[in-house]
C-alpha cells in the first residue's frame, strides 16, 4: 500500500507536478521513465501516469546525478545499481540541507 507523503498528504502525482519539482519538462520525465527502470509509474484508465513518492525519490536520485553531478545515462545506471542506499543517504542529506536553508534565509528576512 502506498503512504501519503508526510508534508503535502499527496498519494500520486502527476507528470505535470513532477516535472514542475524539478523544473524540466514533461518529456524529460518520460525520458528517463523509459531509461531508468526504477521509474515505473502507474496508469489510470486514461493511461495518465501517476508517479508513487517513491518515484519522486527516484526521479531526485537521477536528477541529482545527470543533472546536478554531470553523469552520462549509462553512468547514471550503473551508479545507481552499485550503490543506491548511499545515494537515498545523500538526497535525504540535501533534502534536509535545503530545508534548513530556507529557514535560515526566512529568519534572516524577517530580522
Amino acid at each position: 500500500m502506498n503512504k501519503a507523503d508526510p508534508e503535502t498528504g499527496k498519494i500520486y502525482y502527476s507528470i505535470g507536478e513532477v516535472a514542475s519539482m524539478f523544473g524540466v519538462n514533461t518529456s524529460l520525465i518520460r525520458f528517463w521513465e523509459k531509461e531508468f527502470e526504477i521509474i515505473r509509474p502507474k496508469k489510470n484508465k486514461k493511461g495518465n501516469r501517476l508517479f508513487t513518492q517513491r518515484d519522486v525519490d527516484n526521479f531526485h536520485i537521477i536528477y541529482h546525478l545527470v543533472k546536478e553531478k554531470g553523469y552520462t545515462l549509462k553512468g547514471a545506471r550503473e551508479k545507481l545499481r552499485d550503490s543506491k542506499d548511499e545515494l537515498l543517504r545523500d538526497i535525504e542529506v540535501i533534502k534536509t540541507l535545503n530545508k534548513l536553508r530556507e529557514f535560515l534565509e526566512s529568519v534572516k528576512s524577517a530580522l
